[in-house]
């Protein structure tokens, strides 16, 4: 089995518009005399590699603790796209793919809202991004409620550009936080080895 980190480092990751910067604060040192190293983070809940839930469109949408930790792991599906992506693209994209898809390339967004649509029909669980947005530019914030509206994840910020299109097992657990609207998240695509 070969292990593919696809995640980003959170405290020198790029923070999404005017979202708060990651700040890491050493409290004790021990090259200042201290016994021992200890540190705190302050971070917004989407820097670096993360994933949103409904919540953070939908005020009475579901959170990161209202879903089973299945939700973040499983059979997943990695596809380039050389553009951004419509319903009649993703028609002819899902029928190959399993419940969790990532999408490799473009910048500012890779959905366009009809693309939405489709993939609620082929209720697909989750879907990831190496944009900060998964949400064409100009349709943005309509692509992410409508994902919220259909209990659909969203992965954004993650690295892919060591992988391969084709199939994985997705590890993407995110910090179990009461009520919390999205989390960074440690993400992980495991690949079968080929050949004995």
């Amino acid at each position: 089995m070969i292990l593919h980190d696809v995640t980003r480092e959170l405290t020198s990751s790029p923070v999404y518009g005017n979202d708060p910067v990651t700040d890491l604060q050493w409290v004790t040192r021990i090259d200042c005399g201290d016994d021992y190293n200890l540190s705190k983070i302050k971070f917004c809940n989407h820097a670096g590699t993360h994933i949103d839930t409904p919540r953070h469109f939908l005020d009475n949408g579901k959170s990161i603790t209202d879903f089973p930790v299945s939700r973040f792991y499983g059979a997943c599906s990695v596809v380039t796209a050389k553009r951004v992506l419509t319903g009649e693209d993703m028609e002819k994209i899902l029928p190959y793919c399993h419940k969790k898809v990532l999408f490799r390339g473009v910048k500012g967004g890779i959905l366009s809202l009809s693309a939405v649509f489709v993939l609620a029909d082929y209720e697909i669980e989750l879907v990831g991004t190496e944009d900060m947005s998964i949400g064409y530019e100009e349709d943005d914030y309509q692509v992410h409620r409508e994902l919220a509206h259909n209990d659909i994840l969203v992965i954004e910020n993650l690295d892919l550009s060591e992988v391969d299109d084709g199939e994985y097992i997705l590890v993407a657990m995110p910090l179990k936080m009461d009520g919390a609207e999205a989390s960074p998240t440690r993400a992980v695509l495991f690949e079968q080895e080929k050949g004995l």
